[in-house]
This record gives structure tokens, sequence and C-alpha cells, in this order.
């Protein structure tokens, strides 16, 4: 394999990129959950299916304590715990995940928000009332022992209730609740969002930035910066300017993390650029991930696995993890270089962020900052241009820092800049469509593919992601163009109805979806099982793009999908602000052709 041919030539660069090996930090500072011999032991273990279940546990005494009882049984065994041992002392010591933690149900539920009530397709609006239904399901509320004894968890303390995605995934994450939010606010739940939104500035009150979840050992990892557009789906909701007054600065300084810790200078063609990436310094296996990081970073020399490390959790703040799009030189894990690649996404979304802190900081009073934040957005735009475009193939594309190249594989972050408005030319459009027909997008049955790469990874093909639908399709649907709005109508269909169709199977909705088979089924690929995602941020389909009470796009025609549900086009309406959002498609079901 390409990948292990160049093993020790990837371990010399990497070493040379980091520098002094060792000198890293854990990813927190628990000498239980982040680092230390009881991680290590337990974790190689594998006392668990999932590593992720042992970070997950509390503790049931002080740390203290339980480093000292290990300490002293490892000096009575002579160093040597069998598993047995390991897994005694773990029983002793610990408590089952997510006992820190109560259901809750949000207090802004209700039985029959207008969207349910708007869809006249029977077995849609039931489908639909199943996913609204999940909200009472997935609401947590983290218990007052996690703030009297913090050292005893691995769980971040929040103030306010929030929904977790569900599966494994039983805390907060930060790029999950964009969507989360999103489809709270299509059930008519905007205090529920308000927590949520209020613990998120809490963290970057406290960290500097939103830790990618809410563990400990997420720390100094982030993931996809999506907070002020939050902050923007929340104010069209409720235009609670009080609200934005108060966290403006909280706002501006969660960006000014990404400013100062995730960029990058690029000199092309005698001017300079600043553009943003994924980039983690922090040592050690992820913590979650312990044994999997450990055997791979096996295969490298020891000087370079550090630098791995460091490269996996770059990735892991991406969203991405993994994909081959962090891959240089082959399809394979141990040649992942996150850092050494400038992400369309990433861009994309600091773009639009930037654009709404302008809005923003004008609505406030505060010209001189609305300007500051204008003048970021059109440098990024240049550099954008500059670095990302590529003219004869018609879409953006990631930029690789090692080689000064594009990276010309399909991803449908490339066509991100579309979805965050973050283009000038308005036949960037006719160019993207044409760039999806050149690589047979369109063409695909049950969705849009993650890539056209077939890694083993799970964010590669065969499968297709939510989130990535709303990229592609809300970015062509938020154009003028009739023939990008068809596009998008057709995608969204094709997601709709695999969404539907394995519900009615497995009635459950899924994390990721296979689409290279005929029927469309759960994916697969990566380091865990394919989770069900319980809340409509997975399917999105109930919450985003599929049925609705206030429709961005009016009735035009209905057209039959392949398993016969009927849902209905759309054409631009004239609809106020506070009803569509800036960016927001919606597609109603039919009760009968018309």
């Amino acid at each position: 394999m390409q990948g292990i041919n160049r093993l020790f030539q990837l371990g010399l660069l990497l070493g040379l990129e980091l520098g002094l090996e060792g000198a890293l930090p854990p990813p927190c500072d628990s000498q239980i959950y982040c680092t230390g011999e009881l991680l290590r032991q337990v974790q190689m273990a594998k006392l668990y299916e999932d590593d992720k279940h042992f970070v997950d546990m509390p503790l049931t005494k002080a740390p203290d304590q339980v480093l000292k009882a290990f300490d002293e049984l490892q000096k009575s065994s002579g160093g040597n715990l069998s598993r047995d041992q390991l897994k005694t002392f773990v029983s002793e010591h610990f408590t089952d995940p997510g006992q820190e933690m109560q259901t809750w149900i949000p207090e802004d539920w209700k039985d029959s928000p207008k969207f349910l009530q708007n869809i006249s397709d029977t077995r849609l609006r039931a489908w639909a009332a199943d996913l609204h239904n999940l909200w009472k399901k997935l609401g947590r509320k983290i218990k007052p022992e996690v703030l009297k004894q913090p050292d005893q968890y691995s769980l971040i303390y929040s103030a306010h209730p929030f929904i977790v995605p569900g599966g494994r995934f039983i805390e907060f994450y930060y790029w999950d609740s964009y969507w989360v939010m999103e489809g709270l606010l299509l059930s008519e739940m905007s205090k529920t969002v308000k927590g949520m939104l209020q613990n998120f500035l809490d963290m970057v009150k406290h960290y500097g930035h939103i830790p990618n979840g809410g563990r400990v050992y997420y720390q100094q990892r982030s993931q996809p910066p999506l907070l002020t557009l939050m902050m923007d789906r929340y104010l069209k909701y409720t235009n609670d300017l009080d609200f934005l007054r108060e966290n403006i600065n909280i706002l501006d300084q969660e960006l000014n993390f990404w400013r100062h810790n995730r960029s990058v200078s690029i000199s092309h063609n005698k001017k300079n650029y600043t553009l943003n990436r994924y980039h983690v310094p922090y040592g050690g296996p992820r913590p979650e991930s312990y044994s999997k990081d450990a055997e791979l970073a096996e295969l490298l020399p020891m000087g370079a696995r550090e630098s791995l490390w460091t490269e996996l959790k770059g990735g892991a703040e991406s969203g991405w993890d993994f994909s081959s799009r962090w891959f240089i030189g082959s399809n394979y894990l141990l040649d992942i270089k996150t850092s050494q690649i400038v992400p369309v996404d990433l861009n994309a979304i600091l773009c639009q962020a930037e654009n709404l802190m302008s809005t923003f900081y004008s609505q406030l009073g505060n010209l001189q900052m609305s300007e500051n934040y204008l003048r970021e957005q059109t440098q990024r735009k240049e550099a954008m241009k500059a670095l990302l475009w590529n003219e004869t193939l018609g879409s953006w594309f990631d930029y690789n820092l090692e080689n000064g190249q594009q990276n010309h594989a399909f991803y449908p972050s490339n066509l991100s800049p579309l979805w965050a408005g973050c283009f000038s030319d308005l036949d960037t459009v006719k160019k993207n469509i044409k760039y999806l027909e050149d690589n047979k997008i369109l063409a695909y049955k049950h969705g849009v593919p993650t890539s056209l790469q077939i890694s083993g990874q799970q964010w590669d093909f065969p499968n297709a992601w939510a989130p990535l639908q709303d990229l592609v399709v809300k970015g062509l649907a938020e154009s003028a163009s009739a023939q990008a709005q068809e596009a998008a109508f057709q995608l969204a269909q094709k997601w709709i109805q695999t969404n539907f169709d394995v519900y009615q199977k497995n009635k459950a909705m899924y994390e990721k979806y296979d689409i290279s088979t005929d029927s469309g089924e759960p994916g697969g690929g990566g380091e865990y099982r394919v989770q069900v995602r319980g809340q409509p941020l997975r399917g999105r389909v109930c919450a985003r793009v599929a049925v609705t009470g206030q429709p961005a796009f009016h009735l035009t025609r209905c057209v039959p999908s392949p398993g016969g549900l009927r849902l209905d086009q759309w054409r631009r309406p004239a609809v106020p602000d506070s009803l569509r959002g800036p960016a927001d498609l919606r597609v109603r079901a039919c009760a009968a052709p018309h």
C-alpha cells in the first residue's frame, strides 16, 4: 500500500514540521480522562467495545484517591495488571456513563407546531410527528453534582439543558447543534435554543472557544465555528436584540480564537493572503479513540507519533473524522495531514460569520466594528477566489499547503461558498451546476455522496451525510437560477425519499446513509458502528429540508417520487425574513396531484 511505503518519509516530515516531540501538552489536565497510565492501560486492554465508554464514566471518589489506589494495585501486582484486574478496578471506582445527566423534556415543546398542521400527506405528517416527538427523548440536563465536583466527571458542566445527538453521543456537540437549533426553531422552541446558545457563549467566556463536544477530553479542539450563524438563526426567529447586545463581544471573542490560532498566511503570485485551517497542537492519542490511535501510531517511527496524533485531532476538529480530504499521498489514514489543508467549507463559514458580524454591529450602532468585519470578509473573498476557486473546473477546492496546489477531488464542501453566500460573480452558480453534472453527482439516486473516494472512512464514498445535503441543496436553492433551484429540488426529494424509506423499514433515522445500494441503507465505515441519530438534526428532513408550515418556496407543481411520495416544488415568494430566514429551503407534501 502506498501509505505504508512512505511511512518513514512521512514520519520524518511530520517530525520536522512540529519540532521537538514530547513537548506537546495533553488534551486536558486530567490524569484519568486525558493522560496517564490508568487511561493507557484500560484503553489498551479494550475493556469496552468503544473507547469512548471508559472516558465517559464518572468517578465514585476524588481523582487523587483513584490514582493512589491504582498505583497501589500496580505495585502489589508487580506492574503487570491482568484484564480482569483492570475490569474489577474500573467497576469499583467508576460508574456507568450518562448517570451525571437526567432526561429533560423541553418546557417549550408543544404537541402540534404549525409545520405539522400544514403537512397534508398523512404519511409524511406521521413521520414528521415522530421526529418532533424525539425532542422529548433527547433533552438532557446536567445534575448539580457535576458543578460541585467537576474533577470526578469528564462531562463539562452546562447551566442550561440541551439536546444531544443520540447513540454513543450523549453530550452536546458543537457543529451538530447548529442543525439541531434550526429544527428546534421550526418546532417553535426558541427558549430551548436560547439556553443552548447561552451554554456555548459560556464556553467561549471560559475557554476562549467552543470545545468539539461537552467532555474535557474535547477541550483543546473545536469544530466548525457556527456560533455566529446560530445567533443569526435565533435572531431571525425572535428579534431578541438585547440578547445580541449582551453577547456580541463574546461572538467576537470566538472569531478571534480562529483568527489567532487557526489562520495561515499564504504567498501566491506575489501577494499574501490569510485563510483558516484546522490545527490542534496537543499530544497523545485521542482519549475517546485511544487504542485505535495508539495502534495506528505503532506503524510509524517513535518520533513521528505525536505528529500523527495532532493531525488526527485536527481531522476530528473539522467534523469530518475521517476523510480522504485530509490525506496527502494516499487514501490511507496514516497519511493524514489536516493542518496542511486549507478547507473550503471552514473559510466559507467564517466568510458568512464575518458578514453577519458586520450586520450585527451595524444594527447595534457600532459602525467602526461593522466596517472592520466587512473589510475582513472582503479580504477573505479575495483570498478564496485567488487560492480556492478554479475557473476551469467551475468550483472551489481545498488548498494543499505542502505543494501549493488545489485538491480537485469532489467533496460537497466544494460548493459551500454558495451555501454561505460568499461569492460575487452571478455566473458562479451556473458553473457549479456544470461541475456537479461533470462529476455525475446529480445522477445518484439517494443523495449527494460525501466524496467519490473509497477509503474505508465514514466521510467518504459511499456515505451521504445530512449536513452536506444541506450545504449543496440550500446553496443551489437560494440562487436566482431556475436551473439551480430545479437541481436543488431533485436532490432534496431524493434525500427525503431515502430517509423516509429507511425509516419505514427500521423506524430509525441514521447519521449517514450508504447511497451505493439500490434502496439506500444505513452507512458504515470509520471508527464506530453507524449511529441511530434520533433528532431531526440528522434527518433534517422534517427540521430543515422536507416539511414545514413556513415555506420559503411556494407550491408550483407536484412531482411524483420513485416510492410514491409526492412533494411540492417551489418558487421564490415574497416572504418576510422573520418567516423564512436568510437561507431556508422548504419543501411541503402534496395531498393529491395537481
